[in-house]
């Protein structure tokens, strides 16, 4: 985050820079979430336990994939 800030030229990159690194933490932490209530709730196997967690995963990669294309189009044109 304090790179996107550092390589900003405007506020409106700084926080698009910054901003999807926290999207990431966000996504992470409801993933987490989602995974513990997961746990919590047994140990048996279910299908929708299963899929509640791939879901909460693909949120944080679909983030990641988010930070990359925002990085690249406001950094490509230096």
């Amino acid at each position: 985050m304090p790179l996107g800030i550092w390589l900003g030229r405007s506020g409106v990159e700084q926080a698009l820079l910054a901003g999807s690194c926290l999207l990431v933490l966000m996504c992470e932490l409801l993933n987490s979430a989602i995974e513990a209530v997961v746990d919590r709730h047994g140990a048996e196997q279910h299908p929708l336990a299963g899929a509640a967690k791939d879901l909460g995963s693909a949120a944080v990669f679909v983030s990641l994939l988010f930070v990359a294309f925002t990085w690249f189009l406001l950094l490509i044109d230096r």
